[in-house]
């Protein structure tokens, strides 16, 4: 099997040292195998995407010096799969449309039960409000999301994923209490985009031959409903590596309002890939 990874940036804003520091370890794990390096945009949200930042991204990677393998892969060029595969799981009766703003979702979950988490990898854990709603009378403002409570089965019938990162290395079940206590029904798709992150990224990655997903630890806790996701499409799930995050002087985790630290500002400091490397550990 060949070692397959990415890296898939968003182009809405420069690249900083977090993402350097993702980019870099993935390119370099890939040599280190033998294996391939690909360049995904992720590019879902069309509202918030410029030409000019992606432009931006390939002249930082290039500086960087990483070179990535094949074409580059853009998300607007597969919104169709995207919608083609969530009617599909709708035809099973997974899928209902979704009117709740996120101040109902706070409202209706305002008193949850004691010991009982009240966010999950998507903010607020969504309680179930529109679960009846059939998927023929969704509206173009309706979110989509996927019926957990239908779904799920028995730890038996569950999948598991195995991370490798330095924080949470080990094989992980993916229970049905996990998902519907720590979860919440996930989003498959949001008004006016063709799907959310969580649904493209496995299809992404699935359609590319990804064999690892190496990205940050922030992330970890999204694999769980990821992996679920995976599971029900019949699709094989990638190795996953959740490495340390690059934080500020506080420490806080990298933004890309940022500027201060972002690729493009060292660059124009007379600063040297080399620098960047010792500046984030590697």
């Amino acid at each position: 099997m060949t070692f397959r990874t990415r890296f898939a940036p968003s182009p809405t804003g420069p690249l900083h040292l977090g993402h350097a520091y993702s980019a870099i370890l993935g390119h370099d794990m890939a040599r280190a195998a033998g294996g391939e390096f690909l360049l995904r945009i992720d590019d879902l949200d069309q509202s918030r995407c410029r030409p000019e930042w992606e432009e931006l991204i390939f002249e930082d990677l290039r500086w960087l010096g990483l070179a990535w393998d094949g074409n580059v892969r853009r998300q607007s060029e597969h919104f169709e799969h995207y919608s083609q595969t969530i009617h599909n799981l709708a035809e099973q009766g997974a899928v209902y449309p979704c009117t709740c703003s996120r101040r109902d979702i706070e409202a209706a979950a305002s008193a949850p039960q004691e010991g009982v988490p009240a966010f999950g990898p998507d903010g607020r854990i969504y309680p179930g409000t529109c679960r009846s709603r059939a998927y023929g009378d969704r509206q173009p403002t309706d979110a989509l999301r996927y019926d957990l409570s239908k779904t799920v089965g028995p730890p038996p019938r569950m999948p598991a994923f195995t991370e490798t990162g330095p924080t949470h290395a080990g094989r992980h079940e993916v229970t049905a209490e996990h998902l519907l206590t720590r979860v919440g029904d996930p989003i498959l798709a949001r008004p006016g985009m063709a799907a959310s992150y969580h649904f493209a990224v496995i299809l992404d990655d699935a359609q590319s031959g990804v064999t690892h997903v190496i990205r940050g630890e922030d992330l970890f806790e999204a694999t769980f409903v990821q992996r679920f996701l995976q599971w029900e499409l019949g699709l094989s799930p990638p190795i996953y590596h959740h490495h340390r995050l690059i934080r500020d002087d506080t420490g806080k985790r990298l933004a890309k309002r940022d500027d201060a630290r972002a690729i493009r500002t060292y660059r124009a400091e007379g600063a040297t890939p080399e620098d960047i490397r010792r500046k984030i550990g590697l």
